[in-house]
C-alpha cells in the first residue's frame, strides 16, 4: 500500500502501527493537544510529493552519520519507514554496509515489539497496517537493550527533546525496557523540515531524546533524565 493510493492513509496507518494502536484516551490535560498536533502533521505530511521526501533522503544519511553515537555503534535499533515518514532505508543499507549490526522492529499481536536483524532490503516481508519487518529469526522483545543507539519514529521533537510519538504505545514499552535494563542508548529521531517545534505537548510517561535529525542538521538536546 502506498500513500498514492490512500492520501494520508499510509502514514496513519504507519502512526498506529510503529506506536502499536490506540494508547488508551487518558484524563491528561496533554492528551487532547497532542492528537490535534497530530493530524496537523499528518496533514502537513499528506501534502509533501514523493520527490521531496527521496531528495531529503541523502542528507538526512549524512547528517545522522555525523553523530558520533550512530557512527560508532556497534548495534542500532531502527524501523522502516513508509508512507511519507522521513526516509530511513537509505540509512539502514548505510549502517549495514559500515558493519553495524541493525535491529528492526516486528509488531506482535499486543502491540509490543520483538526484533530481527536487518539483512538487506530482500530481508523484508510486508506486513499488518502496512508495515515491512525483518524475516530473520527473532530475538525476544528485550534485544533492544543490547543497542547503543534507537531510532525513534516520531512526528515531531521540541527544544526540550520532547517527542511526539505516534499516539499508540509500542515505543512507550521499548523505552520503559530500555530504562529498566540500565542501558543508556542514544535516542535519535528523524524529521522532515519544519517538524522540530518549539513546544510538544507532554505526559508523565514520555521520554525526551537526545537528537533529531533534519535536512538541515544534527539538533542535540538536554541528556534525557534518569
Amino acid at each position: 500500500m502506498t500513500e498514492a493510493d490512500t492520501g494520508s492513509g499510509a502514514d496513519a496507518e504507519a502512526d498506529a502501527a510503529h506506536e502499536g494502536g490506540a494508547h488508551g484516551s487518558g484524563a491528561h490535560p496533554a492528551v487532547a493537544r497532542k492528537r490535534a498536533l497530530r493530524r496537523a502533521l499528518l496533514a502537513a505530511r499528506a501534502r509533501l510529493v514523493e520527490d521531496d521526501v527521496r531528495r531529503t533522503a541523502g542528507a538526512l544519511v549524512r547528517h545522522a552519520l555525523d553523530l558520533p553515537e550512530l557512527a560508532g555503534a556497534r548495534t542500532v535499533a531502527a524501523y522502516v519507514s513508509v508512507g511519507r515518514e522521513p526516509d530511513t532505508r537509505a540509512l539502514l543499507d548505510e549502517l549495514r554496509e559500515r558493519g553495524t549490526r541493525v535491529l528492526l522492529p516486528v509488531l506482535l499481536p499486543d502491540d509490543d515489539l520483538d526484533w530481527a536483524a536487518y539483512e538487506g532490503a530482500e530481508s523484508l516481508s510486508p506486513a499488518r497496517r502496512g508495515l515491512l519487518e525483518p524475516t530473520g529469526r527473532r530475538l525476544g522483545p528485550d534485544a533492544v537493550a543490547g543497542a547503543d543507539a534507537v531510532l525513534l519514529p516520531g512526528l515531531a521533537v521540541d527544544r526540550r527533546g520532547m517527542r511526539l510519538g505516534r499516539g499508540g504505545g509500542s515505543y512507550d514499552r521499548v523505552l520503559a525496557r530500555v530504562e529498566d535494563s540500565g542501558s543508556r542508548p542514544a535516542l535519535v529521531v528523524l524529521l522532515h523540515a519544519g517538524e522540530l517545534l518549539d513546544e510538544v505537548p507532554a505526559e508523565p510517561h514520555d521520554r525526551p531524546v537526545h537528537a533529531a535529525v533534519t535536512p538541515e542538521g544534527v539538533h542535540r538536546f538536554p541528556a534525557p533524565r534518569g
